[in-house]
């Protein structure tokens, strides 16, 4: 059997969250981490690099038992048949496709981003060293859309199990900069999976994502 499975999933913003883009030419007085956005419409955008590495390194730390990493070379097979790997060299069998907004209208009072004051100080000398840092505001939806190369059912099963068991952990922890100060917080939900080019049943597949959202802990 030979076909594609399509991941749809909304992630919702729970905390403010910073993906960064280019400050190379950041004018004085302007935020100094900006977040990065679609060039077309000028939104905050999810790159599918930033999904990917983020559960690629929160399911190869629960398979190595929360030890130090290994190099992407010595991950473990399951997560280099999932995600890929140069050497040896290993295709993808995920694609994560970059995620846009999809509740823009409903944010037009509060805006899709907010700017973040912080300061740092100086332990030698106590100086301040304030910057602004612009993070996605909470409650801000992406469509997220990821796909699965499908060669056998029950290995798919085994595969996409570990993927929502990703899913999971990262409801636990952050996406992208400043998790250790609350941003990043993210709940997963309103799952749904299309077999394209194959008959299959994905109910049951389905249902491996349900318990994901039954793991929302940071929900708004």
């Amino acid at each position: 059997m030979y076909g594609k499975l399509l991941i749809r999933c909304d992630l919702v913003v729970c905390t403010g969250m910073h993906i960064g883009g280019s400050s190379a030419y950041s004018a004085i007085g302007t935020v100094d981490s900006p977040v990065v956005r679609d060039p077309r419409t000028g939104r905050p955008i999810l790159p599918g690099s930033s999904l990917k590495g983020k559960l690629r390194t929160l399911i190869a730390r629960s398979l190595c038992g929360g030890e130090k990493l290994p190099a992407h070379d010595r991950d473990p097979e399951q997560v280099k048949r999932l995600f890929g790997s140069a050497n040896p060299p290993c295709a993808a069998r995920l694609q994560f496709a970059d995620s846009f907004v999809s509740n823009a209208e409903q944010m037009k009072a509060v805006g899709l981003t907010e700017v973040k004051t912080e300061n740092g100080i100086n332990r030698e000398t106590s100086i301040a060293n304030p910057r602004q840092i612009e993070r996605v505001t909470a409650g801000t939806v992406f469509g997220v859309r990821i796909t699965y190369q499908l060669t056998d059912p029950e290995v798919a099963k085994e595969e996409l199990a570990l993927l929502a068991q990703g899913m999971r952990l990262l409801q636990l922890d952050y996406l992208g900069g400043h998790g250790s100060r609350d941003s990043g917080r993210v709940s997963l939900r309103n799952f749904h999976i299309e077999a394209l080019g194959a008959e299959l049943d994905v109910k049951p597949l389905e249902a491996l994502f349900g318990e994901v959202e039954d793991y929302e802990l940071f929900a708004v």
